[in-house]
């Protein structure tokens, strides 16, 4: 017997038999590269190594409209696609770029979300509860109380603001965003602890004063203004009056900033027998105490 009749044969029947035996497992959601191969009027047929070739509508060829496909996606050009649509009986499977990049700023919000960086958003309308913005493409929303400016809210729209993301759900198509929070973060970056801040007395309660510097607020406890027992804060300090004092404790999750007096005074009582001069001489006074500062809270 020669080798040639050892040999089985293998027609194209047996090639295509074998062809539709074989398992192409693409699947609804799965992300797949292909090369795009021709255009038709509502889409374009891509090269997927499946069976038959995958279908691309134009409608899901971006996020953007897309009015020339076949120079926005000429032939042979790579790319990956999400599935859409399982195989229909031709084998034929759905693709998408258009919701893999939706799919893909979901992921990049939520991780923006972790992160807690701020993000540039452009309003685009209006409502009672707030306004909607555009978040990179994604419609999100802004509550009222989360804007600086609370009462113009038509005047917003057009305009881009800087906010933090309180919430974000893909599947619920929820984007919830802050722009009180970014501000308020910007604003606690620029500060460190033994910082001398300079502001005005905005109000006075049993335990403290409330004071306004540089477009935020602290609180200067009583038993931080003196190393020595303040027996009547009115006698010493008044709404609108300027201080300064040290930055001690900055809490940003709660929207806190504690400030100390005590640490600027050269004796025990000092601030409350000369506020005057205390005030006049801080800056100087400044690196003093913030080296007793750091000892304070080592200890």
């Amino acid at each position: 017997m020669t080798a040639e009749s050892k040999s089985p044969s293998f027609s194209m029947e047996d090639f295509e038999k074998a062809l539709e035996a074989h398992s192409y497992d693409f699947q609804k959601g799965q992300l797949v590269k292909g090369t795009i191969v021709s255009h038709v009027n509502d889409g374009a047929y891509v090269d997927i190594g499946g069976k038959a070739a995958a279908f691309l509508p134009q409608r899901e060829a971006s996020l953007k409209a897309v009015l020339d496909l076949s120079a926005a996606l000429p032939p042979g050009e790579q790319r990956e696609f999400l599935i859409i649509r399982d195989q229909d009986a031709d084998g034929q499977v759905t693709l998408s770029i258009r919701q893999l990049e939706l799919q893909r700023i979901w992921d990049h919000l939520k991780e923006l979300q972790e992160n807690g960086t701020v993000l540039l958003v452009r309003v685009t309308g209006v409502n009672r509860g707030g306004v909607t913005v555009d978040a990179e493409g994604i419609r999100g929303f802004v509550p009222r109380s989360h804007l600086a400016e609370k009462e113009n809210l038509e005047g917003l729209v057009g305009q881009r603001l800087s906010t933090t993301i309180l919430e974000v759900d893909a599947e619920k198509r929820k984007v919830v965003l802050s722009e009180r929070l970014a501000v308020q973060s910007a604003r606690f970056a620029q500060l460190e602890l033994g910082q001398l801040i300079e502001g005005q007395v905005t109000g006075l309660k049993p335990f403290g004063a409330f004071v306004s510097f540089e477009g935020t607020s602290g609180l200067l406890h009583i038993q931080q203004i003196s190393n020595k027992y303040v027996n009547n804060l009115p006698e010493l300090l008044t709404p609108g009056q300027t201080i300064r004092a040290l930055i001690v404790a900055i809490d940003e999750g709660r929207g806190r900033i504690s400030l100390s007096t005590k640490p600027l005074e050269n004796y025990p009582g000092e601030i409350l027998e000369n506020f005057a001069e205390v005030m006049t001489s801080a800056p100087d006074r400044a690196d003093r105490a913030r080296q007793k500062l750091e000892k304070e809270q080592q200890s």
